[in-house]
């Protein structure tokens, strides 16, 4: 079932998308008036907007001036999702292991789902899905505090992890590496489910450069708020 998300968290998603892609170049001030006006709200959700990219390390608090937004590099990117990987492959290695049954025939199901998402190539459809899918694999690792502290490091990766869909056949691969995972935790066989969950979060690290690198390329690192109307239809979702 698809998450519903508040008007903060689509505020917030936004403007994790925009630092990202370059749209809102690193050092930026987050200014909390202007993007009110920009999204059509009070500054409250802005701020709360504002405080969750910091949290994720997107956004940089400077005292009695704003939060600016934060550069991001390369080797923290590596690091970040070197983490990730190591943890996603952990809760493949125990989901192989500890899951039930039920859970077996879950983890079915929500990959059948990923296979109709493929097909119709929904970008969108296909991230909220993707989400749904790894936190099957987490809670099938049977160990809450390994689940939750993947879960705290996926948010921190979460906006890029997004981009990376929008490379170019990305679906269609995303989904097979899901594929050999699955195969590999319902067989039980706990080294395999491990090493491709590894590859393919090791893919995904690679994807994200592919896209953002590519969007500096064509020059979207000039921040452009004339998307403000999308912004607003957005919220209005």
């Amino acid at each position: 079932m698809k998450k519903t998300l508040t008007r903060t968290q689509k505020i917030q998603a936004v403007l994790a998308d925009d630092i990202v892609h370059g749209r809102i170049p690193p050092g930026e001030p987050l200014d909390e008036a202007r993007l009110a006006s920009s999204f059509g709200v009070s500054r409250t959700p802005i701020r709360e907007a504002i405080r969750q990219l910091e949290a994720i390390g997107l956004a940089e608090a400077r005292p009695h001036r704003g939060a600016v937004a934060a550069r991001i590099s390369a080797e923290r990117l590596d690091e970040m999702f070197a983490v990730m990987g190591d943890l996603e492959a952990l809760c493949a290695r125990r989901s192989a292991l500890f899951m039930t049954p039920q859970e077996r025939r879950g983890l079915e199901e929500v990959h059948a789902e990923g296979t109709r998402l493929t097909a119709a190539g929904s970008i969108a459809d296909y991230a909220d899905y993707n989400i749904r899918f790894h936190d099957t694999v987490y809670k099938g690792a049977h160990n809450s505090f390994l689940a939750e502290l993947t879960a705290s490091v996926r948010q921190r990766v979460a906006p890029f992890r997004k981009a990376q869909f929008e490379g170019l056949g990305r679906l269609r691969k995303s989904h097979q590496e899901h594929d050999r995972v699955v195969r590999a935790i319902l067989r039980g066989d706990a080294e395999t489910a491990a090493t491709e969950m590894l590859h393919h979060i090791v893919v995904v690290r690679d994807a994200v450069d592919d896209v953002v690198v590519d969007s500096a390329r064509r020059g979207t690192l000039a921040m452009d708020h004339a998307s403000a109307a999308e912004s607003t239809d957005l919220l209005s979702r």
